[in-house]
């Protein structure tokens, strides 16, 4: 029986850092081997909001900030301040340092003896349950100094675990005239330590850390002072959730995180978090990627096909479908055909370059299924060998192997160019229309830069879960990829106009290092073919001008 999924516990947590001759430093505590959670590692202050936290009365208490600011940067509707408060009481509770100002507006100081005794025991009470935050904060006439603290990450804890926290991490300088102290009970042990060292640290095993706090002092590293840190905190901007997915291949586990090729993947195939997914695609290893899709990948490893083309196995059971069968390797073959046992009756290609089409004659030869797709345009570069036996059009659904598939002619990439999108997932397989990890190549005379765009604008009235992309694995968030890649080219363009009103007249030859100065020369010729695709869209709209080899604006 499938256990019901974990709600992750609303927690805060607080960077405290400092400057030092060396650089910056962070605070951080080791957790006692006891402790249910995180037992023996280093952490940043911080914990499960509390009920009181989300008192109303804390409005009144906090300086530089209400409940209603505090939600918007958290993008929630409301309950924001919670957070923000919680991270300054589990940060005194823990260690012992306060980030509140006293009733002359000036951050607290408690380095006289007295103070300092005086606090302590506060804190003790704190911790014994005896004293509340917002009673200590009254009777003390404090103001929790939120003015000094700025938000920093998000993250949440992946499906699968024990126990699961949305946490919102904050950052801030150390109050100078505070000393902190761990709380020898959850904390045994504490330490200033900059970023760089610590990360040094754990890779000996000197220092156990969890992997938000890996992630963490790896971006804080790229620092050079607090001010650094502090004015990237406030800057505003979008903070993306960071939910870690666990993923399996031939180094062990990995937890991974949004950006990484495999994360929706993974979050597909194992939505409860098992670790089961993998973060590798491999040659010849089948993928299942839903009861209905299978992925199996060629052994065509390059600069151009990224891990290998990817073959899709389409159908639960009976008869089988297959898209694109990739190039004409024996090897990939017999595989498909183990994998199908024998059953393929339809062969579907998105275009027929020579990394996806070609073993189509071969799997035909052995199973007699049917070709679909459109015929190769009279190119070299296309596998002139392949003969549809039904042709497929725009808009038109198939029925094959139990699946309804609608066919989408996306020319650009290449002019026969068709994705299919299996509707009751709503997944659409790409081709090399959207590929995972670079921008395709539109590549003269068959590759069109004014089709191209146009086939990504109509991928933007699809209601798409996923993409199955020739190369790589499963992307989600379709639409803003779309819009990404759409924006990308638009850059790209905007640099050729910059370039020619430089450097007009000019060649491609001499447009090439400026456009695309941000990519590896070692890319360029295959660059060069993009360039001059703008190039021709250009010159269609009128906004440039061609004589001989030599482009002006």
């Amino acid at each position: 029986m499938t256990q019901p999924a974990l709600v992750p516990r609303p927690a805060a947590t607080l960077i405290l850092a400092r400057e030092t001759a060396a650089g910056i430093e962070v605070f951080l505590l080791r957790r006692t081997h006891l402790a249910q959670f995180a037992g023996g590692a280093y952490v940043f202050p911080g914990g499960a909001l509390d009920t009181s936290d989300e008192d109303p009365r804390w409005a009144a208490h906090c300086v530089g900030m209400d409940d209603a600011v505090a939600s918007r940067l958290l993008e929630l509707e409301h309950g924001g301040l919670a957070y923000w408060v919680a991270a300054i009481r589990e940060c005194f509770e823990e260690a012992g340092l306060l980030l509140a100002r006293d009733c002359s507006g000036e951050l607290l100081a408690l380095d006289d003896p007295d103070t300092a005794r005086a606090y302590a025991g506060l804190r003790e009470q704190l911790i014994a349950g005896s004293l509340s935050f917002a009673e200590l904060c009254s009777e003390r006439k404090l103001l929790l100094a939120l003015d000094h603290v700025a938000y920093f990450s998000h993250w949440i804890t992946g499906q699968g675990r024990p126990r699961r926290f949305d946490a919102r991490f904050f950052v801030a300088v150390a109050p100078p005239r505070q000393t902190p102290s761990h709380d020898r009970g959850e904390t045994v042990d504490h330490v200033w330590i900059r970023p760089a060292d610590a990360l040094e640290g754990h890779r000996r095993g000197e220092l156990e850390l969890l992997f938000p706090t890996i992630k963490t002092l790896e971006a804080l590293a790229r620092f050079a002072d607090t001010a650094a840190v502090m004015d990237h905190a406030r800057t505003a901007r979008t903070v993306q959730p960071m939910t870690p997915r666990a993923a399996t291949g031939r180094d062990g586990l990995r937890l991974l995180v949004p950006g990484d090729y495999a994360y929706a993947e993974a979050g597909k195939v194992d939505p409860l978090g098992s670790g089961q997914a993998s973060y590798e695609i491999l040659p010849g290893v089948v993928t299942r990627l839903s009861d209905q899709v299978r992925r199996v990948t060629a052994p065509n490893p390059g600069f151009m096909t990224g891990p290998g083309t990817n073959s899709y196995l389409l159908g639960a059971g009976g008869e089988i479908a297959v898209i694109d069968p990739g190039p004409a390797n024996d090897a990939h073959v017999q595989i498909l055909l183990d994998e199908a046992r024998g059953r393929i009756r339809w062969i579907l290609v998105t275009h027929t370059h020579h990394d996806h089409s070609p073993a189509a004659a071969l799997l035909k030869a052995k199973t007699g299924a049917q070709l679909l797709g459109m015929p190769p345009p009279p190119n070299e570069r296309q596998d002139r060998g392949f003969r549809p036996d039904r042709v497929l059009a725009h808009g038109e659904r198939i029925d094959v192997a139990g699946c309804t598939l609608r066919v989408i002619h996306t020319p650009g990439h290449a002019s026969n160019e068709l994705c299919y999108l299996l509707e009751d997932e709503k997944l659409l397989f790409t081709g090399d229309h959207i590929m995972q990890g670079s921008t395709v190549v539109i590549d003269p005379p068959d590759g069109d830069m004014i089709a191209y765009l146009a086939s990504l604008r109509l991928l933007q009235h699809e209601d798409l879960a996923h993409f199955a992309p020739g190369h790589g694995f499963l992307m989600n968030k379709t639409q803003e990829m779309v819009e990404r890649l759409l924006i990308h080219r638009m850059e790209r363009e905007n640099k050729v106009h910059a370039a020619l009103r430089r450097l007009a007249p000019a060649t491609v030859e001499a447009l090439l290092p400026v456009v695309y100065d941000d990519v590896p020369e070692r890319l360029h010729p295959v660059a060069s073919r993009s360039l001059l695709a703008h190039l021709i869209k250009l010159a269609a709209e009128g906004r440039v001008t061609r004589t001989g080899e030599r482009w002006s604006a």
